[in-house]
């Protein structure tokens, strides 16, 4: 299997990014963890970016706030895809981050999530990595199968809960 990189920004980004390593882990998908910056290491960035292809990486997900420049960089620099995740700040609250993001050039896409959505760009890069891997793909139905119960089971719940008013 491939692997996905997480690269973040700054080790600030940690604590969102994390949601995305659990999810990596509970689908078994091999990972790398790196902080690089498109600002302070543009030149680290592109040469992991350029290489990443190469080193067995199928996916790159990008976490990065304020300016936000790291998915582009990256993407820029590579033919594999990058799931960017804006991250929340205390400025603007996320939006410039989102906007960056999520505003690449024609010819350099960058799959954007929501702002602090490192849970979902885990589970993108997994259905991208399941494209080409059964056994993840069979992973990411039982998941949404899950998700189905537990939402019957609230929806029980609530009518049990609106009968009793």
């Amino acid at each position: 299997m491939k692997k996905v990189a997480v690269i973040m920004g700054s080790d600030s980004d940690f604590p969102t990014v994390s949601k995305a390593i659990v999810e990596l882990k509970k689908l078994e998908i091999p990972y790398e963890v790196h902080v690089m910056s498109a600002h302070r290491t543009p030149q680290k960035a592109f040469s992991f970016a350029s290489s990443a292809k190469e080193n067995g990486f199928g996916v790159i997900i990008a976490a990065a706030g304020m300016a936000a420049h790291l998915a582009g960089v990256l993407a820029a620099n590579t033919t594999i895809p990058v799931i960017g995740i804006p991250i929340k700040s205390a400025n603007l609250g996320g939006m410039e981050a989102l906007l960056a993001t999520v505003q690449m050039p024609s010819g350099i896409p960058v799959a954007t999530v929501a702002i602090d959505g490192a849970k979902n760009a885990a589970i993108l890069a997994a259905e991208m990595l399941a494209l080409s891997d059964e056994s993840l793909s069979k992973k990411l139905e039982k998941m949404k199968e899950t998700m189905a119960q537990e939402v019957s089971v609230k929806d029980a719940v609530i009518k049990e809960k609106a009968a009793a008013l």
